[in-house]
């Protein structure tokens, strides 16, 4: 075996880069949205463990929906792709293209076991850029064959130095073989197949034997003429331990997928389960098929299922005359590999080989599969039809009359393989990009139809959608899915009519129960979903919530093992006010996936429901256990903390608010509730910094608007909050709160009684029963000096709200100042503050009310020290301007109950100041605890309803389309 040099080495290197290095800019599609986008496993917070314990594609291997496919070691890769670029996908498709190369350069030394230098050569480097392999290179899933790949070359170099001196066994190599064939499986199931290709080496290639010779041999020792010599005996051994550890490792593969095979439906592949003999024709048919595609790949498509391929359901079938050539051709190549012996015949030999062996599982010989034909399985088969090219290539330029004719031809196979490479993948850009160029090539594939339908709902392009969803159920009229997909586009469009007029066909079309026969084995788990999506689609209307359980509860009876369902169902009972029902379902759901971090959310909820935040809390810190990511269990649990009241909490609630905008930078929600957090801790700075975010972030919200001007307000910035009070007002003309802060900021820093009078007035005008607002507006009458106007307006609000004790303290107030008046003339009163009560609210109707408002206008004043001093004086200039004629007497009489009065409404306004005291530090200890009631409220309540209809990332509808 010769080696490779450098020179051969970045040849082939470079001709892969310049094949694929447009790939580079291709974006996730087709698999890679399940393998890459949905695939949980990725995650760092994911225990690696989980990789050796569920499929491909991030399903457990115990459940039936899984497809089975155990390749941990790929899903590695993935994850350290994520590791180091998350969900970009140039590094996944750079390290694609990086193994296609390694495994070209493997596949150089490979060839030079059976053809000389410049054959070796060649057949590497139609291997490089043959346009069959963009599957498996471009698209990001087919990096299994890849990885296979190149354990699969390395393990059989490995065991062609099995052979020591004089035939001699070398232990060391077999049992590198035997782990490189365990690795290779670990990637991907064919690479157990290489056992086989060593096999045939160590007879035909290593021992020389030839298919004569070994019959003679078997017959002279069973006619007892002969023995067997040791050459093959040793040859026997070797062969025993490869089968053995074969075994092993089978069995292996049989306990991981727990004795099931996958469940497909007649969509994915037809012909397996066709009747006798449609299923033999037809599948001996797909072989010359996939022949054809290396042989001549100029129409390549990413989906061959469905109707693609029509079934040959008669022995007249003039596609079965394509079968008859096929397999004479290869039994041709057969014979000669097997009966000759020569340097050409082993090369042959081993061509068919690599050809066939590898291709078996995807063969339906042993079991079913899920496809029909898929291009990217061809990759190591395409080795075996490379190696017979640059063997036929060889031969022919051998002979001078055809020397440069050979030449050209080669160039011109090599170039236009390489430009249909470079071409192709581009297809690859994008699903939409992907799936029309598969239309080209075949309009009765349902599944493409649909597949177009998808990518163009994803870019919300409803109407289009629909068309391609429409035209997928005319060329499939029984395709369940694909009416699936016609119901949810009438959805989103808003014709719900039409969507149940869908979903309800797609039901009808579901199998029968047949007794005695499980029901689940018969459909596709995702099919089930169509019960899913019309419940979910009626109990819209609420006269029809328990049509809606009905259906739930069908689904769960065919597959009580179907967690969306009972998801579902969790929600709807919530909506139907039964929570303990609710609590049932996730329950169940938990016992099916204890490890599912959205269910214990939901479960959270519940107890949220029934009033049981501990126990809430509870949930949603294992939630966090299992994703500590999280978004929704980290936000909601926060609130919960904060709303719990208890300080020692407070820590945990501002790290977890912190690790949510860490994750939403662009959810305000997240700053909003982090200034909420520091007005409780009084950090009144802080709280200014988070509520400024979230307005930069949404400048229209209202919850962080109106409590920055409060934050402002209390402390003693009110100028400050007129302009966001401004804002608020702008976004929210009807908000009442801030109009009343608004009128208290006018009259006690603006003097401006006119503009707060306009906002109470404007509140009364939307809600005429407001009594904070009706009292303020009394208050402003007061300031006005409308003694009467004032009393009027106090009975008014007192017949509102009978039972509040402040209303009828201050009518007495009033009352009290125009009786007063009867005997002297009124005080000024000033309109600035005053001392005692001076910025303090205005009791409301109820303490709640109060929280959750902003600082009212201050209440009816009395005279400091000083200014009642001024008013003595001024009342006295008034008394003597007005009573010129009563005797001294008289005055001293009418002075002695003026201050009578006085001492009266000063201790009426020192026990109201007392209580008003109390309510403004209960106050302040809560900043707005009904605003943050009501936001905690809708935000917790708002992700359960979308986190009740999803399921490990995914949509019930998105679901349906997989």
């Amino acid at each position: 075996m010769a080696d490779i040099n450098l020179k051969e080495v970045t040849l082939i290197i470079g001709v892969v880069a310049a094949c694929y290095w447009n790939s580079l800019f291709c974006g996730f599609v087709f698999d890679d949205v399940s393998a890459i986008l949905d695939n949980k496993d990725l995650h760092p917070s994911t225990p690696l463990k989980t990789l050796f314990q569920n499929d491909f594609w991030g399903t457990p291997m115990s459940e039936e929906r899984s497809h089975k496919s155990y390749r941990p070691l790929t899903v590695l890769t993935f994850r350290l792709n994520y590791l180091f670029s998350e969900l970009k996908p140039m590094s996944y498709h750079l390290l694609n293209m990086i193994f296609h190369a390694v495994v070209s350069v493997i596949f150089l030394k490979v060839c030079k076991l059976f053809l000389d230098n410049w054959s070796s050569v060649i057949a590497s480097l139609l291997f490089a850029v043959h346009p069959v392999h963009t599957e498996a290179v471009t698209g990001v899933v087919g990096r299994a064959e890849l990885l296979s790949s190149i354990f699969f070359l390395a393990a059989f170099l490995s065991y062609t130095k099995s052979k020591g001196p004089d035939n001699s066994i070398v232990w060391t190599p077999i049992a590198l073989t035997v782990f490189l064939v365990a690795v290779a499986t670990l990637c991907k199931e064919q690479g157990i197949t290489v056992v086989g290709i060593c096999c045939v080496y160590e007879v035909f290639i290593a021992q020389g034997y030839t298919l004569p010779l070994l019959c003679t041999t078997a017959g002279q020792f069973l006619r007892g003429k002969g023995s067997i010599p040791f050459s093959m005996l040793q040859t026997l051994i070797k062969l025993i331990v490869l089968m053995f550890s074969t075994l092993l490792l089978v069995v292996i593969r049989v306990q991981v997928i727990q004795s099931q095979l996958p469940v497909f439906t007649r969509f994915d592949n037809p012909a397996a389960v066709s009747p006798t003999p449609t299923r033999q024709l037809t599948f001996n048919y797909l072989l010359p098929v996939n022949a054809w595609l290396l042989l001549n790949p100029s129409e390549l498509c990413c989906d061959w299922t469905m109707g693609t391929i029509p079934l040959i359901e008669s022995f007249l079938d003039i596609r079965n005359l394509a079968t008859f050539i096929f397999f004479c051709f290869l039994g041709a190549l057969g014979v000669f590999g097997l009966r000759y012996p020569g340097n050409s015949s082993k090369t042959v030999l081993m061509a068919l080989c690599l050809m066939a062996l590898p291709f078996i599982p995807a063969s339906n010989l042993f079991f079913p599969v899920g496809f029909v034909v898929a291009e990217r399985v061809l990759y190591v088969p395409s080795m075996g039809f490379c190696i017979l090219v640059a063997h036929g290539w060889q031969k022919i330029s051998n002979k001078s009359v055809f020397k440069k004719l050979s030449w050209v031809c080669l160039s011109m196979v090599i170039l236009t393989h390489a430009l249909k490479t470079l071409h192709r993948n581009w297809d690859w850009e994008s699903e939409y990009t992907l799936f029309m160029s598969a239309l080209k090539v075949n309009k009765n594939n349902a599944k493409l139809w649909n597949n177009v339908g998808h990518a163009l709902e994803n870019e919300k392009n409803f109407e289009r959608a629909l068309k391609y969803f429409l035209q997928a159920t005319h060329v499939q009229p029984d395709d369940i899915g694909a009416h699936m997909n016609v119901g949810r586009t009438y959805k989103n469009l808003n014709r719900t009519k039409a969507a149940e007029e869908s979903y309800m066909m797609a039901k009808s079309l579901m199998p029968q129960i047949i007794p005695g026969k499980k029901y689940a084995a018969r459909i596709a788990p995702n099919h089930l979903n169509v019960y899913i999506n019309l419940a979910n689609l009626i109990r819209a209307n609420e006269s029809r919530l328990e049509e809606a359980d009905q259906l739930y509860r069908q689904a769960i009876s065919m597959r009580p093992d179907f967690k969306q369902a009972y998801i579902s169902r969790g929600e709807l009972l919530l909506k139907m006010n039964k929570p303990v029902k609710a609590k049932e379902a996730y329950l169940k759901a938990l016992e099916l996936d204890r490890n599912n971090a959205d269910l214990w959310y939901n479960l959270a909820i519940v107890h949220i429901e029934l009033k049981e935040p501990n126990e809430a809390l509870k949930n949603f810190n294992h939630a966090l256990e299992l994703n500590p990511k999280h978004k929704l269990a980290l936000f909601n649990s926060a609130i919960l903390m904060q709303e719990s009241g208890e300080v020692k909490l407070r820590p945990e609630a501002r790290k977890r608010l912190l690790s949510y905008v860490n994750e939403e930078p662009l959810d305000a929600n997240g700053y909003f509730n982090l200034g909420m957090l520091a007005m409780d801790d009084k950090k009144d700075t802080e709280a200014e910094m988070w509520m400024k975010k979230a307005i930069k972030l949404q400048a229209d919200f209202r919850s962080a608007l109106f409590n920055l001007a409060l934050l402002y307000s209390q402390t003693a910035k009110e100028l400050m909050a007129l302009p966001i009070l401004e804002e608020l007002l702008r976004y929210y003309p009807d908000h009442i709160k801030g109009l009343i802060l608004k009128g208290d900021i006018l009259m006690n820093q603006k003097k401006d009684i006119l503009g707060a009078k306009k906002c109470f007035e404007k509140i009364l005008e939307m809600d005429p029963s407001n009594v904070q607002g009706k009292h303020n507006l009394c208050v402003v009458y007061f300031e006005e000096k409308d003694l009467l106007k004032a009393e009027r307006c106090l009975v008014e609000t007192l017949a509102l709200a009978p039972h509040e004790e402040y209303i009828q303290r201050h009518l007495n107030i009033v009352r009290d100042k125009i009786s007063s008046s009867s005997f002297v003339e009124q005080p000024v009163f000033p309109a600035g503050k005053t001392s005692g009560i001076e910025g303090d609210k205005i009791p409301t109707e109820n303490e709640k009310e109060i929280k959750s408002k902003p600082r009212p206008i201050q209440v009816i004043k009395t005279s400091d020290n000083k200014s009642q001093s001024k008013s003595n004086k001024q009342l006295g200039k008034n008394t003597d301007k007005e009573t010129p004629h009563k005797t001294t007497k008289e005055i001293k009489e009418i002075e002695k109950k003026r201050v009578a009065a006085l001492k009266r409404l000063e201790e009426i306004e020192r026990i109201l100041n007392v209580e008003e005291r109390s309510f403004q530090r209960a106050d302040l200890e809560q900043p707005d605890s009904l605003t943050k009631e009501l936001h905690f409220t809708s935000r917790l309540r708002a992700p359960c309803l979308i986190l009740h209809i999803r399921y490990n990332g995914t949509t019930i509808f998105k679901m349906a389309q997989n």
